[in-house]
C-alpha cells in the first residue's frame, strides 16, 4: 500500500482528538500542516481543556491549541444536549473512552465532522456512530497532498518522523510497511508506536542495513 491520504478528495469539517494534536505538536509544523488542508478544522472544548493541564502546558501543548485558535486556524466547538448525551454514553460503557475522545465521537455524530482520531476503541466507536464518515487517522493529515506541497523537500517526511517518534503516533498497519520506507528504515527503530514494532523490528534492522549497501 502507498503512502496516500484518505482526506485527498474530501473537504468534509474535521474534528481532532487529544492525541492528534500531540502528534501536530511533535512534528514541530502543526499550524503549518493544520493552514494547508482546504477543509474546516474544529476541537472540542473538552478536547481544548484537556490540553490545558500542567503537563501539556510543560510540553508545549497548550500553547499549541492557543495559537492555532487565535489565528483560525481552527475552532473551539461546544456539545449540544445531543451531543453530550453521546459522550455520556460513551465515557460510562464498558469499555468506556476518555473524555477527548468521546467528545470528538460525539461532535462527529451530532454536527457532521469527520473525526480525525488513532486510538482502537475509539475508531471502533465511530465506525459505528458516524455511519457515513470513516474515521481519518493522524497520517492522513500529515500525508495530504497539499501538506507534501507545503513541506516540500522532505519536509512532510521529517513530519510523519517526528510525529512517530516524539509524538508516538499510531498509525494503520496496512500503511505501516510503506511508512517505513518513507522515513526510512533505520529511522523506524526509533518509533516504538509503529504497528507490531517488537515483531517487526528484525525486518527493518535487515531492511536499514539493505538500504547502507
Amino acid at each position: 500500500m502507498t503512502c496516500s491520504s484518505s482526506l485527498a478528495d474530501d473537504l468534509t469539517p474535521l474534528v481532532l482528538d487529544t492525541s492528534v494534536l500531540i502528534n501536530l505538536h511533535a512534528c514541530s509544523h502543526g499550524v503549518r500542516i493544520l493552514t494547508a488542508i482546504p477543509n474546516e478544522i474544529a476541537i472540542p472544548d473538552v478536547v481544548v481543556r484537556e490540553l490545558s493541564h500542567e503537563t501539556s502546558r510543560t510540553n508545549g501543548e497548550h500553547q499549541f491549541i492557543q495559537d492555532i485558535l487565535a489565528q483560525n486556524v481552527a475552532r473551539a466547538v461546544s456539545l449540544d444536549d445531543a451531543g453530550w448525551e453521546v459522550f455520556g454514553k460513551l465515557t460510562t460503557a464498558s469499555p468506556s473512552l476518555g473524555d477527548g475522545e468521546a467528545a470528538t465521537i460525539a461532535l462527529a455524530a451530532t454536527s457532521g465532522f469527520r473525526p480525525v482520531i488513532d486510538d482502537g476503541k475509539g475508531r471502533k466507536s465511530a465506525a459505528i456512530l458516524v455511519r457515513e464518515s470513516t474515521a481519518a487517522w493522524s497520517l492522513d493529515l500529515l500525508l495530504h497532498p497539499q501538506v507534501q506541497a507545503e513541506l516540500p523537500n522532505g519536509g512532510y517526511v521529517e513530519a510523519v518522523y517526528r510525529a512517530l517518534s516524539e509524538g508516538r503516533m499510531r498509525i494503520d498497519e496496512a500503511r505501516c510497511d510503506a511508512v517505513v520506507r518513507l522515513i526510512g528504515a533505520e529511522r523506524a527503530l526509533c518509533c516504538t508506536s509503529l504497528p507490531g514494532f517488537k515483531a517487526r523490528r528484525e525486518i527493518w534492522r535487515r531492511w536499514s542495513q539493505t538500504d547502507k549497501s
